[in-house]
């Protein structure tokens, strides 16, 4: 799911005249979306704490550290997001078919999860990776808007955008393809080797040498836009630090080995940037006066605090929610197969269809789902 998008203000306020490039202050900023960035290490160095220091085994360790952050962290982003679709009505009156088409998202996963893992987790992490991208890009354009709208009154141009596009969308391939690259045990999610179901084309090393070549030509064309900026005066400090730290982080990840527990590193830090703008988004919306009548529900824990603990308790709570219809629909799914065991049901339904022959040399261990 995408961050909502929103203008943080339609006037060029004293506010945002005294807060300059920086989306709200120097220290929102650097504290919920730039300097987050130290949150990037931590799932990995736990994994790691448990699994050589405590003597963890490696799956225990990495799954306990996935399932905390997905929990934790993930949980409560995703969440959020209904905060301002789902809870919104106004949202709802604008996009009632994206509201209803949400449905397709989770009978996808529960189908791949039953055809091919190996293929649910490689379009899952394409789509996160991906989704991850966006964010960034999103937070670089509210910086370039702010600039251009309420500090300088200059437009950005086409051919800077596209640069600083393009080295965020490249940074996390060049890695991951030379991974990829490497063939059977390369690209390794946990136990599942990805590269059984990515196409053979992509598993070639020119593919490899192509997304190298783009990253780097892409990062020099940045480098030496920011010089120039910098020696005309034009370098806004907020987006390139932000752009400096994230395209160095994200080209990292995927080096390190243990690729799912890494990745959690960068959702951490992706999941944190993406609650602070959207709890900004809705506290702005409040502040306007539109919260009361287009999300009740939501203003309501909007007043709970003077900061945006009440909205992540909002969301918090559906999450909960969420997990509870999840684990009453899998134990009645548990409910409804118990009690026959494979043999005793395959010999009931070989007699109950007159069609199907009983052969006395079938072994009696056959999986029901083989018959």
């Amino acid at each position: 799911m995408s961050v909502a998008s929103a203008s943080f203000s339609t006037t060029p306020s004293q506010t945002v005249q005294q807060s300059g490039l920086w989306l709200r202050s120097r220290n929102w900023d650097l504290a919920f979306i730039t300097f987050s960035v130290i949150f990037v290490p931590l799932p990995y160095l736990v994994y790691l704490l448990l699994r050589d220091v405590f003597g963890v085994q490696d799956d225990v360790s990495r799954n306990a550290v996935n399932a905390f952050v997905a929990i934790a962290v993930g949980g409560p982003h995703m969440m959020s997001t209904f905060l301002r679709t789902g809870l919104d009505k106004d949202f709802n009156r604008r996009y009632p078919m994206l509201i209803r088409s949400s449905i397709i998202i989770p009978i996808v996963v529960v189908s791949l999860a039953f055809l091919s893992i190996e293929l649910l987790l490689t379009v899952f992490f394409f789509w996160a990776a991906t989704h991850v991208l966006h964010q960034i890009i999103y937070v670089v354009e509210l910086y370039a808007h702010k600039e251009s709208k309420f500090v300088r009154h200059t437009k950005i141009q086409f051919w800077s955008r596209m640069i600083d596009y393009g080295v965020i969308m490249t940074c996390l391939f060049p890695w991951a393809a030379y991974k990829i690259s490497q063939g059977e045990q390369g690209f390794m999610v946990g136990v599942n080797d990805l590269t059984t179901v990515i196409p053979k084309l992509f598993q070639a090393q020119w593919f490899f040498l192509l997304m190298t070549g783009i990253f780097l030509i892409a990062l020099v064309l940045f480098l030496g836009k920011t010089v120039w900026e910098f020696r005309t005066n034009r370098l806004n400090w907020p987006k390139t630090i932000f752009l400096l730290l994230t395209v160095t982080v994200a080209f990292i990840i995927p080096s390190l080995p243990n690729l799912d527990t890494a990745f959690q590193g960068l959702n951490t830090w992706h999941s944190f940037q993406y609650l602070a703008l959207t709890f900004y988004i809705v506290k702005l919306k409040q502040k306007s006066g539109e919260l009361e009548t287009d999300a009740p529900i939501v203003a309501r824990f909007a007043k709970r605090t003077k900061d945006s603990k009440g909205l992540f308790l909002l969301s918090t709570i559906m999450l909960v929610g969420s997990l509870v219809v999840f684990f009453i629909v899998f134990a009645l799914s548990n409910v409804l197969r118990a009690g026959v065991d494979e043999p005793t049901l395959r010999h009931s339904l070989l007699h109950r269809h007159s069609l199907v022959p009983v052969d006395p040399l079938l072994p009696r261990s056959l999986p029901v789902h083989e018959l």
